[in-house]
């Protein structure tokens, strides 16, 4: 038994520490790849899995929203409002799914599935984040404004959507709610969106732990190496992020959490894949699709807007607030 607890629990730190430092590189909310990760490995059934990232999250997050805060980086009365919307949300999400049955094998059932869709969602608004990226950068017409007029109904609206995703699945907070952000208020510059978005998470996804804790309790022998593993790894990717080409990151991240949807999805036995059997083809042919595709519909997406293929200007050019599209086939920026 020591040796199996002993094994798990350094796969569990391993994988707090790989997924730590793609949160670090990338911003992207750790639950859209923690979870996924934890359930494929074993470690716990889905409602203990969620408790113990939404826990980790809350103390790992904390750290950043403490720089950003120093910093002056986040727009707090835009974090205020979101988290009047999600914090209730993220409080009564678990009770709403464990309200539903009080079987265990149908709720971890009914989670998995939740989880699956979830990791669906969040590709797809990863994916159209860059795509209003490219459009902003393309129109030349972004115009700053770090303190914009609050929309009070569609704020607390995303940070409603935003508490309920996460209380039930973890996946959200980094994913979804910052898609949304980009949308309302377009002229956040980045480092205001991720600050913002980063304060609010913190007693989202404490409020979405604390909530969880009470119905499942927690379990200590995940949670410690998750911690261990996962603070050191998103200093590191902190570190790494000037130095590695955002644009591979950015899109194998939407190739695992569309493989990573999918094969929840195929786990739980949602219907349309079939209840009795798995199918490891059929998941590892998605994947293979969305990394041979996606860079091709991207390609088009950019010559729709008048730009090459391929080249200039990067994704990571495109998420910086300071970069303008020169005229006639758009000037290069060296950001080296």
């Amino acid at each position: 038994m020591a040796d199996l607890v002993t094994t798990a629990a350094l796969s569990i730190l391993v994988a707090g520490f790989v997924v730590g430092i793609v949160v670090g590189l990338t911003g992207m909310g750790g639950g859209a790849l923690m979870t996924p990760a934890l359930l494929f490995l074993g470690v716990g059934s889905p409602a203990v899995v969620v408790t113990a990232d939404l826990t980790a999250a809350a103390i790992y997050k904390t750290g950043g929203a403490i720089v950003h805060k120093r910093e002056g980086s986040p727009n707090m009365r835009l974090a205020l409002w979101l988290m009047v919307g999600s914090i209730p949300m993220a409080l009564l999400g678990p009770h709403l799914v464990a309200w539903f049955t009080d079987d265990t094998d149908q709720l971890n059932h009914v989670l998995v599935i939740s989880i699956g869709f979830a990791l669906l969602l969040a590709a797809a608004t990863y994916a159209l984040r860059l795509y209003v990226n490219l459009r902003r950068v393309r129109s030349g017409t972004h115009v700053h404004d770090d303190d914009p007029r609050i929309r009070v109904v569609p704020t607390l609206l995303v940070g409603m959507l935003g508490g309920l995703l996460v209380g039930i699945t973890s996946v959200g907070s980094g994913s979804v709610i910052m898609i949304a952000l980009l949308m309302l208020y377009p002229g956040l510059s980045a480092v205001k969106l991720v600050g913002t978005d980063l304060v609010q998470a913190v007693p989202l996804v404490l409020a979405a732990a604390i909530s969880n804790i009470a119905l499942h309790g927690i379990d200590w022998e995940i949670l410690v190496p998750l911690v261990l593993g996962s603070v050191p790894g998103t200093i590191i990717g902190s570190m790494l992020a000037p130095r590695v080409p955002q644009s591979f990151i950015r899109r194998g991240i939407v190739v695992v959490l569309t493989m990573s949807g999918v094969a929840l999805l195929d786990k739980s036995g949602w219907a349309p894949l079939g209840e009795d059997e798995t199918h490891p083809m059929l998941i590892a042919g998605i994947g293979l699709a969305v990394l041979v595709v996606l860079p091709i519909v991207w390609g088009f997406l950019r010559k729709q807007q008048g730009l090459p293929m391929f080249g200039s200007p990067t994704i990571a050019e495109m998420e910086d607030p300071d970069y303008r599209p020169g005229l006639v086939g758009m000037k290069k920026v060296d950001k080296t």
